[in-house]
């Protein structure tokens, strides 16, 4: 057998256990999920709020557990990927309905970020991109649809 028929199978393995590195084409900032509560459609009064921020503090027991379990970063996860489609306006319509199902979701659970207003029953969510000018940090909205009732959001 020669050198080359040996080394052959070894250059298939090769990029399998050392990996290249080139996950991403581009590096771009990640859009930031906010949403609010309104009084109607053209409200202009609700507060923003991020939507599943991280937390300050994680347990290393917390850490560990999520390990082997954690459904819902799974979903967090994807609702970036719906964010990030829905910026690059890939499947808007698709997107949106699912961040919008996702968001109300979280607000109707047990234990909801936020209690449930009636005065307010408008939900909104918006996508901003921060980025770094120098020193000072700017928002920039690239996405933010019109708002749905709350009670017509379809939850799953």
């Amino acid at each position: 057998m020669t050198t080359g028929t040996l080394l052959a199978p070894l250059r298939l393995l090769l990029p399998a256990l050392i990996p290249s590195w080139n996950f991403f084409d581009v590096i771009a900032p990640a859009p930031r999920v906010e949403y609010a509560l309104l009084a109607s459609p053209g409200d202009a009064t609700g507060v923003w709020r991020a939507f599943r921020p991280r937390p300050e503090h994680v347990s290393l027991a917390t850490m560990v557990k999520r390990l082997f379990w954690n459904p819902r970063w799974n979903q967090t996860l994807f609702v970036m990927s719906c964010a990030e489609r829905l910026a690059e306006d890939r499947n808007p319509a698709h997107s949106e309905d699912e961040l919008f199902r996702r968001i109300a979701s979280d607000l109707v659970a047990d234990g909801a970020p936020e209690p449930q207003d009636p005065a307010r029953p408008w939900l909104c969510f918006r996508l901003v991109f921060v980025s770094r000018e120098g020193e000072a940090l700017t928002e920039e909205v690239m996405v933010q649809p019109a708002p749905r009732l709350l009670k017509d959001i379809a939850i799953r």
